[in-house]
């Protein structure tokens, strides 16, 4: 799987005569005059200048349209946001209208083939990968904007390595991670970087760098997929390799797509040496780099300014919001001193994509596309004789939650039949994915199953011990903020403690317990009981639990340890689909029960 240097190393591209933008347009106010002196300019002799924008996107997840296909309808939310390429494309255009397409790039920080029904179908249900199969839709739109890098995002990897090299070559520009490395060799697997050449109006060419690094993540999360074949080297280490090397070959700009938050954080807990979120580390401790386009976490970051340890040079970064809804644009001048370019500045921001309209040039290319996957999802499999509503999951037993957890306990149970491990009991973990999430009265459709369970996590079976099970729900169970007993309980601040997001909550159905926010984290859970009895520390449990959870993914303790009996590479919400197609009805009177409950000294919250 490693890759021929020669490969990208001479993917190199002059995009030809800039134009002059007057007074270095684009460029911050303050960019344009400089903070005197900030990286050696002198105060005599102004030297010559170009400015030019680097645009970026990041977790774009499978979106094209501003379309809801859970919905149905227009992408809506509270903020009024739009979502898709289409959107983008607009923005896109304006920019290179404003600053003329020569003086502009356009680069991705990863997470591209997941995420919609879109995404989902021309990976599974009508996939890239079948012989004179289709073009995947997320490529011919980046094709058609013209994108000129994409980092690797961990998602990218959740259908498997086929579906992932396939959409590379579909691509008209180069997915990079020089983190992912051939397991055997520690060879790059893909192409680590893009070096890039814009002209200045003088004629001087202007080499900018792009360097890829993914989530050093995917090694738990896509275990199934990538175990044996490729691993994810930390993004810290894997830049300080590679960007002194981008400097000796001619880079005169270093801009770096991480898919990689910029808190400093992990959800794995210890599992792996690397940090997930090491966007800002990075920018510390590496030196050499320019700007930062930040992908993964899903927030919104302007502007950020990180200081390098050893230069003392401040380094941008930005991340764009998720699925399109914003832009970012670095705006970048470089001076030409002792015959070499200096970035004089660089400064970002971001705009958003609900001031334009979608590009009808990109709409009409995937329309067919686009309206294949609306009928797909509005198929009826079945009927539910109750609506089933998530609204309240984060604090009540609620029969949506007991029904995915269910649903996954019976097929864990079927595929134990007559192994060792079919006497054991089995219990079944959920998450509140989304609190908007139900399953309506009446005619139950694929896109009903696709909102429930938004993911594409798979299905494992993990032994755990009683006293293990107890420390996973007492950590579940931090998720809530203490709250004394006596007084009112305002259900909508007791919840997401420390920030916690409400799917690393989890319930476990098959068990009867208690959890009191009134006792500190630690300390919560009580009554836990299995048929109505205490659950011993050495008794054994099966547990029916997402591959992310499995992998790591929350920092969960002793799961991603314990031992795997079961796994499908089939995912959850199919499951679910197949499930419902197979018995017609969903009836709660079979799987609704109320398991646990919110307490404070033993008195129930609600």
């Amino acid at each position: 799987m490693s890759l021929d240097r020669r490969k990208f190393v001479g993917s190199s591209v002059v995009t030809g005569a800039g134009v002059a933008l007057a007074g270095a347009a684009g460029a911050p106010a303050a960019a344009a005059a400089g903070p005197v002196g900030q990286h050696g300019r002198s105060h005599g002799h102004r030297p010559e200048r170009y400015a030019f924008t680097v645009m970026g996107t990041t977790d774009l997840h499978g979106n094209v349209f501003n379309w809801d296909y859970t919905t149905d309808a227009e992408f809506d939310d509270a903020d009024h946001n739009d979502v898709g390429l289409a959107k983008i494309s607009t923005l896109v255009s304006q920019v290179r209208r404003e600053k003329g397409r020569r003086n502009t790039l356009l680069i991705d920080a990863g997470d591209t083939i997941q995420g919609t029904q879109l995404a989902y179908y021309y990976a599974k249900v009508d996939p890239i990968t079948d012989p004179g199969g289709p073009v995947h839709p997320m490529a011919r739109a980046m094709n058609a904007i013209g994108y000129d890098a994409a980092a690797l995002g961990n998602h990218e990897f959740n259908y498997g390595i086929p579906v992932l090299r396939k959409f590379e070559e579909s691509c008209d520009f180069p997915l990079l991670g020089a983190n992912a490395v051939d397991a055997r060799t520690l060879r790059p697997a893909f192409r680590p970087y893009v070096l890039k050449r814009l002209r200045s109006p003088h004629g001087r060419v202007v080499t900018v760098a792009v360097l890829g690094l993914t989530n050093p993540g995917i090694a738990l999360w896509d275990k199934a997929h990538v175990q044996g074949k490729l691993a994810f080297p930390g993004l810290v280490e894997q830049a300080a390799h590679w960007v002194p090397k981008l400097r000796s070959m001619g880079a005169d700009v270093v801009f770096v797509a991480a898919h990689s938050g910029a808190s400093g954080t992990s959800s794995y807990g210890d599992q792996l040496p690397y940090v997930e979120n090491a966007a800002a580390l990075v920018a510390e401790r590496v030196p050499g780099i320019d700007a930062i386009l930040v992908g993964h976490a899903h927030v919104e970051i302007p502007e950020r300014r990180v200081v390098n340890e050893q230069t003392g040079r401040e380094v941008v970064l930005s991340e764009p919001l998720k699925w399109g809804q914003r832009l970012t644009l670095f705006d970048v001048v470089v001076e030409w001193r002792r015959g070499r370019w200096e970035v004089g500045s660089v400064g970002s921001r971001v705009v958003n994509s609900n001031a334009v309209a979608e590009d009808s040039r990109i709409t009409d290319l995937l329309r067919a596309e686009h309206r294949k996957v609306v009928a797909y999802v509005n198929r009826v499999i079945g009927r539910s004789k109750a609506e089933l509503s998530a609204a309240d999951a984060p604090v009540k037993d609620v029969p949506v939650l007991d029904f995915i957890a269910y649903v996954q306990a019976e097929v864990v149970r079927k595929a134990l039949a007559g192994s060792e491990f079919a006497g054991l009991p089995v219990v079944s973990q959920a998450s509140c994915f989304s609190r908007a999430a139900r399953v309506p009265e009446g005619d139950v459709t694929i896109r009903s199953m696709a909102a429930l369970y938004p993911f594409d996590n798979t299905l494992e079976a993990r032994v755990l011990t009683g006293a293990q099970v107890r420390e996973y729900l007492e950590f579940s169970a931090r998720y809530y903020v203490r709250t004394a007993a006596g007084g009112p309980v305002d259900p909508a601040r007791i919840t997401n403690a420390d920030g916690i997001p409400d799917y690393n909550y989890d319930a476990v159905r098959g068990l009867s317990y208690e959890i009191d926010i009134a006792k500190p984290a630690g300390q919560r859970i009580g009554k836990l009981s299995w048929e109505g009895k205490p659950v011993a520390d050495d008794a054994q449990f099966v547990l029916a639990v997402n591959n992310y959870r499995a992998s790591g993914g929350g920092g969960f303790p002793h799961v991603a340890g314990a031992r795997q009996v079961w796994s499908t590479s089939d995912e959850i919400r199919n499951l679910i689909i197949n499930w419902v197609q197979e018995k017609k009805e969903i009836d709660p009177s079979v799987f609704a029960s109320v398991d646990w409950r919110l307490v404070r000294d033993g008195v129930p919250v609600f």
